[in-house]
């Protein structure tokens, strides 16, 4: 079953009119360059909003920075949040409704004989690269890089989060595209887990003595396979401090993540909870079993320093909430010395984006010093 989600509005006399959310990302605004130009509304920024596909697999729709403002479900929206079928989504005043289309690949008999519109459009029935695909799976063409973490205080690096890569000639090298491929062939939670081994084989060592962050996958973050390899990692790495980043999308019940929070406890791993924005913010989830570290969105942080005032107060009283939980609140998407020193300001107590460093290659990690622990 394929799925092709789509836009849809309301023309003047009651008609539907939709649009398709055919290439990621999908720029929507009144410039002529956006995929969707509203004409029309006045209201809308040149570009507006964006959509693109998230880890999960799921639509994530951001604001960019828009002067009236974007909403999901009449709540004004800052920085991200995935979308759901039938959301209504307003960009400044021009309304649109998120729908879903699913189309079942046509089912034929045991002839031999198949026929198909001369000028229709290719099939995807089949993964493309799927043997390269399990090639990478088994350590073939298994990279990764680590960026920085640093103190908000004092700058110095505290601590390292891994990012999986390749560098098989026949496969993409970014973890989006490669978990595109793992999602046709439902191997997602595989290529989470060999993203990890590898972090955690080749990487680790040459980062010894540091906090370590490592992404777990939404299929995967409650099942007993994922727990029981932290376990034997836990039993082969035991000085290693290890920090389990859980998606936004893998938690949908506070009972999930309590429940979590106390087997990863047992384990001896920390947690943090990533994605963490305004658009949804899961504070049931967090004031029942805080995280150590809050990972706020990238698009909350970036050029905070340049938002308006409504926005950097949405974000300060979500950082002090962080704060009264217990849990560290962490910045992503730092990228000039103005927005680490607003973060500052603001009570984050860790950094995290190009300001900090860029990622560094798996092989062109030195052996580090020892660092104090956040």
């Amino acid at each position: 079953m394929n799925a092709f989600w789509f836009l849809e509005s309301v023309g003047a006399y009651g008609a539907r009119i939709t649009y398709n959310i055919s290439n990621l990302p999908f720029r929507i605004g009144r410039g002529p360059d956006n995929d969707l130009v509203v004409v029309a509304a006045r209201d809308l920024s040149r570009y507006h909003a964006v959509i693109t596909e998230d880890l999960s697999g799921r639509l994530r729709l951001t604001d960019l920075d828009s002067t009236n403002g974007t909403s999901v479900n009449r709540l004004r929206l800052e920085g991200s949040c995935l979308l759901e079928e039938n959301d209504i989504v307003h960009f400044g005043g021009a309304e649109f409704r998120v729908g879903l289309r699913t189309v079942e690949p046509p089912r034929f008999d045991q002839s031999l004989t198949m026929l198909a519109p001369p000028d229709s459009a290719l099939s995807e029935l089949f993964v493309a690269n799927e043997n390269e695909f399990h090639q990478l799976l088994a350590g073939q063409g298994m990279t990764g890089a680590a960026q920085a973490i640093a103190d908000a205080g004092n700058g110095t690096i505290v601590a390292y989060e891994f990012l999986g890569r390749a560098c098989h000639p026949q496969l993409p090298v970014a973890p989006l595209p490669l978990f595109k491929i793992a999602r046709s062939l439902n191997l997602e939670a595989e290529l989470s887990q060999a993203f990890r081994d590898f972090a955690l084989t080749v990487m680790a060592p040459r980062l010894d003595g540091y906090t370590l962050f490592a992404n777990v996958h939404p299929k995967e973050t409650f099942s007993a396979v994922f727990l029981a390899a932290l376990q034997q990692t836990r039993q082969r790495l035991p000085r290693l401090d290890l920090v389990i980043e859980v998606h936004e999308s893998a938690v949908t019940e506070a009972k999930e993540l309590v429940e979590l929070a106390a087997r990863l406890r047992d384990i001896g791993v920390r947690f943090a909870y990533d994605d963490f924005g305004a658009g949804q913010a899961r504070l049931n989830e967090l004031g029942q079993a805080p995280a150590h570290f809050v990972k706020f969105d990238i698009n909350l942080v970036r050029n905070l320093h340049l938002a308006s005032e409504r926005k950097r107060r949405v974000v300060g009283d979500l950082v002090k909430l962080v704060l009264d939980l217990g849990s560290v609140p962490l910045a992503e998407g730092v990228e000039c010395a103005e927005a680490a020193a607003t973060c500052g300001e603001m009570g984050f107590r860790l950094l995290q984006g190009f300001h900090i460093g860029r990622p560094i290659a798996a092989d062109a990690l030195p052996t580090m010093s020892v660092p104090t622990t956040p």
